[in-house]
């Protein structure tokens, strides 16, 4: 599972390179504003999932500045990766 999450990772850094790469010198004809529009719906998602990932976690880590950044820029491979934090730490207690 973790090889999983690192390619997933990968590639989300991957795409961001790439929509970012388009706002500084966008690509021409369609697939210019299609990578604006997969910019703002992946901005908006991690949005969410941050606000998912402090909900869901708040209780069970000491969370901070940089691991809400990791959920931004990761989305679900993060959330996946700190799901299994939390539950290796509860078959220890």
């Amino acid at each position: 599972m973790k090889l999983v999450i690192v390619i997933g990772k990968m590639l989300t850094l991957g795409a961001w390179l790439l929509m970012a790469i388009n706002l500084i010198q966008p690509f021409e004809g369609e697939i210019g504003t299609i990578l604006n529009i997969l910019l703002a719906a992946t901005a908006l998602m991690h949005l969410f999932q941050v606000a998912i990932f402090h909900s869901l976690f708040k209780s069970y880590l000491t969370l901070k500045a940089a691991d809400y950044l990791q959920v931004f820029a990761f989305g679900a491979f993060a959330l996946i990766g700190y799901r299994q934090k939390v539950l290796s730490s509860d078959k220890h207690n």
